[in-house]
């Protein structure tokens, strides 16, 4: 495995290649990631995973500054898990000059959920994901379904600028309670992580009563936000969306089956966790 710092040398380590399969990642890896990796691996040669914590998509209040670094252990875990190239520039090499020119997502997919809590987030993971695309030009990029909204945002992206890359999207990988694993995992003290499961198990309530209760979805929602908050978290929504494209599911999608996903974002302490379950269910006898 080569680990290479420049566009430059990305380039002519990839002259000739053929098909090759990308994973973007800000580090810190884990096992996550490397399923990510191997799945990369499925889809043809050579993997190429990056490494970069990309500043446009942190607020001036949030974590960019103590975000581990871990390059060594994470280049160690990547050749262990098939990846052949890891591309790993600083900020000088993928932001020469102030980053003037960005993209801005759609609003009707970038702008709810994560983007209402975070603004502007989604303009910074696609700025630096098409800026990476033109740099690896791969045939196939891999997305953790883990970051839901982030997958579909990309996919969207890909699709409104004709790119010629498949997106897939990699299966959340969880803890053996339940938790999806995360990079910010890492910031929970003992008694935070052991209450952290407590977010993949609302969200299975959601699933369970959005299948079986006569309830609507609002109401779905406000009883799994009441219930984080008893157990001591700070959500910032809990919501059930279309899987095709986060819009709200209507009454006739419930009754047609139409398969949904519950997203939700909360703190426990200091840490802001993400989570989410897909939904798919057999349509109701009207």
């Amino acid at each position: 495995m080569r680990t290479i710092h420049t566009i430059a040398d990305l380039r002519e380590a990839l002259a000739g290649c053929g098909s090759t399969s990308f994973v973007p990642t800000m580090g810190n890896l884990h096992d996550g990631h490397l399923a990510l990796v191997r799945e990369a691996g499925l889809q043809g040669g050579p993997v190429v995973a990056s490494i970069f914590v990309n500043r446009l998509q942190f607020a001036p209040h949030e974590d960019f500054d103590r975000y581990p670094r871990t390059l060594a252990r994470d280049c160690e875990l990547l050749e262990a898990a098939g990846c052949d190239i890891v591309f790993a520039p600083d900020e000088r090499e993928l932001y020469p000059q102030a980053q003037t020119y960005a993209v801005c997502p759609d609003p009707a997919l970038a702008d709810i959920l994560e983007g209402e809590f975070r603004p502007g987030f989604f303009g910074g993971v696609c700025t630096v994901v098409l800026k990476l695309f033109a740099c690896v030009q791969p045939a196939v990029a891999v997305f953790g379904k883990k970051d839901y909204q982030q997958w579909k945002v990309v996919g969207r992206m890909v699709e409104q600028f004709a790119l010629p890359i498949r997106i897939v999207g990699g299966e959340t990988v969880r803890a053996a309670d339940g938790l999806a694993l995360s990079s910010r995992n890492g910031y929970l003290d003992p008694g935070e992580r052991a209450r952290a499961v407590g977010l993949s198990q609302a969200l299975a309530r959601v699933r369970d009563a959005w299948n079986t209760a006569a309830l609507d979805a609002a109401a779905i929602e406000a009883a799994a936000m009441a219930e984080l908050r008893d157990g001591g978290w700070v959500p910032d929504y809990v919501s059930i969306r279309r899987q095709a494209d986060l819009a709200v599911p209507t009454l006739q999608d419930r009754a047609d089956g139409v398969p949904v996903v519950v997203l939700a974002a909360a703190r426990i302490g200091s840490t802001r966790l993400i989570d989410n379950i897909e939904v798919s269910v057999a349509a109701r006898q009207r």
